[in-house]
């Protein structure tokens, strides 16, 4: 299990926290930490002046069950202003059933909101060959989830790299060093109206 902080030293007490909870997506699989989306997306904040301190509590392998049993723990340990919750995908790999990821997804925003956090959700698709129905009920799950918790979204955080077989590492699942400015870039446009 990777649970990441990714507070620069002397950072700590900086500004309020911005929460990343997600996956391996999240938490830079196979690359070097400071390669990974969210390390990048630090080095923006920082560059652009915007005083938030990250906090990564992205695991490699959870599942949105894994995710809404412990949001509660992480709300009360960071006590985020911005939480972007970035799960569902290993559901989707395991065809977990849709109904269970739109309740957890559902909850954990739920609660994020709840604590006062501001929350972005970002979506995920499944390949074709997971059958129609169920990578159609899945993208739209997101979308549900945002509209009924007026929550903001972005709808794909692959958008730009899905089926470009160069931006993903060898188990053609896990995005390379070079995609992951894109992935900055999908988040950041549902990003930076809530850092207002």
């Amino acid at each position: 299990m990777i649970a990441l902080a990714l507070m620069s030293p002397g950072l700590a007490c900086a500004g309020p926290t911005l929460l990343v909870y997600g996956d391996s997506l999240s938490a830079a699989y196979g690359i070097g930490q400071k390669q990974g989306w969210v390390a990048l997306l630090e080095e923006r904040l920082r560059q652009k002046r915007i005083d938030y301190t990250v906090a990564n509590a992205s695991i490699s392998g959870e599942t949105s069950s894994g995710g809404a049993s412990r949001i509660a723990a992480e709300l009360a340990r960071h006590r985020p202003r911005v939480t972007i919750v970035a799960l569902g995908a290993n559901d989707g790999l395991r065809g977990l059933p849709v109904a269970q990821l739109r309740d957890n997804l559902a909850a954990i925003v739920g609660a994020a909101q709840k604590s006062g956090s501001r929350v972005l959700l970002v979506g995920m698709r499944m390949p074709p060959n997971y059958g129609a129905k169920y990578t159609r009920e899945f993208e739209q799950v997101y979308a549900e989830v945002a509209r009924r918790r007026k929550a903001a979204l972005v709808p794909f955080l692959l958008e730009g790299i899905a089926g470009r077989r160069d931006m993903f590492q060898d188990d053609n699942l896990h995005p390379t060093a070079a995609a992951q400015p894109i992935l900055l870039e999908n988040v950041w446009k549902g990003l930076a109206p809530l850092l207002k």
